[in-house]
């Protein structure tokens, strides 16, 4: 149950069940966060061959202009986002985040150039804020999401060869690639996109064939189902950003080390500068820098720091500096990994920190992200 009833269900929940998950409650519905094999081996799986992820949970939503074009919508989507939407080209897929009027992130989001409308997803804690935003600002657009569809992320080296086993035309796709493309019957939008670090797929399908899909990816020998366990594991190893730990109304895009999803067309000098929420910190911190930031962080040891650990600049405890935001065991690091904020001096690669552990100051070294070799298709 959730504050608000009982927890929703996805399309594949039956599926999950089948296949022995354990199942616990994530942004309002009934999740499963590992299989019968575990964490450990999901996460490996993924690494080395491929994994499938029930992401139904999330928030799929078309943004049309009432006047029909393409560059109606992406002006208006621009007012509230500072990434190039008007210079997406049909087909294609773009990270970006919601401002609010402080600079702070609202949401991190993907976006795609349907040709006549935007396909954007959102998290699925941030779903119904969201989608009021989008409805209260957008008062041209129509917002409408599609909660008749599921979605299914196929992840890790043997994502395609798993894919193209259903329709061989996925190969030709490369990384941010969005097209529609007929698997197992079923009408679906394909992005060649992920959160895992490896190549992989992202396909929207109608909800009353999800389950089928998801069986014959299944039947593939190098494909099994993966959780959310291993779904958090592999996107800190990627240095990916979770909503709500990594970034939120508290935390600037400068800041959170995104300033690479700002284009030049956005920042100050460029054609459509600014005209964001938060826009004035935003752009000022771009030319300026900031005084904390983003960082990834490997403890000593085997010990995993975990979000909420405090940093501390000495190792008596003294000089407290900011806190772990992320923080697991990296399988394919064979160690410890996290990520945090600490102040900007303190943010070059190879600085030592010290993060409080059960009593203890354990150090720890502030490291390049991301942690692993993204093997994204260019």
């Amino acid at each position: 149950m959730t504050d608000t009833g009982p927890l929703l269900h996805t399309p594949l929940h039956a599926l999950h069940l089948s296949l022995g998950a354990r199942m616990v409650p994530f942004a309002g519905y009934d999740m499963p966060v590992q299989y019968p094999g575990g964490v450990m081996k999901e996460h490996l799986q993924t690494r080395a061959k491929a994994g499938l992820f029930d992401v139904s949970h999330m928030g799929q939503v078309i943004i049309r202009a009432s006047s029909g074009s393409y560059e109606d919508a992406a002006r208006a989507l621009e007012t509230l986002v500072p990434v190039d939407i008007l210079g997406l080209k049909p087909g294609r897929q773009r990270y970006g985040f919601f401002t609010d009027a402080n600079g702070g992130i609202l949401d991190d989001l993907m976006i795609t150039n349907r040709g006549d409308h935007l396909l954007v997803v959102v998290n699925a804690s941030c779903k119904d804020a969201d989608l009021a935003h989008m409805k209260a600002h957008l008062s041209d657009c129509s917002v409408d999401l599609l909660d008749d569809r599921a979605l299914i992320a196929l992840q890790g080296p043997a994502a395609e060869a798993v894919l193209a086993a259903l329709n061989p035309d996925v190969t030709a796709m490369k990384f941010m690639d969005v097209r529609d493309v007929s698997l197992a019957g079923a009408a679906c939008i394909v992005s060649r996109s992920g959160y895992s670090g490896e190549d992989g797929f992202e396909i929207s399908v109608p909800a009353d064939k999800a389950e089928e899909l998801a069986r014959a990816l299944l039947a593939h020998e190098d494909c099994e189902a993966i959780g959310l366990g291993a779904r958090d594991s592999l996107r800190l190893e990627a240095g990916l950003c979770l909503y709500g730990n990594d970034i939120d109304t508290t935390t600037s895009p400068i800041e959170a080390s995104l300033e690479w999803a700002i284009q030049k067309v956005r920042r100050t000098g460029g054609d459509r500068a600014g005209g964001f929420p938060g826009a004035t910190r935003v752009l000022e911190e771009l030319a300026n820098g900031t005084a904390r930031r983003r960082v990834g962080l490997k403890p000593e040891g085997k010990a995993p720091v975990r979000s909420h650990a405090k940093l501390f600049a000495d190792a008596q405890g003294q000089e407290p500096i900011g806190e772990v935001t992320s923080g697991t065991f990296g399988p394919s690091v064979e160690g410890p990994v996290a990520m945090g904020y600490v102040p900007s001096a303190l943010a070059a690669a190879g600085t030592t920190v010290f993060a409080e552990v059960r009593g203890k100051y354990l150090p720890v070294v502030v490291s390049a992200l991301p942690f692993i070799t993204p093997t994204y298709k260019r």
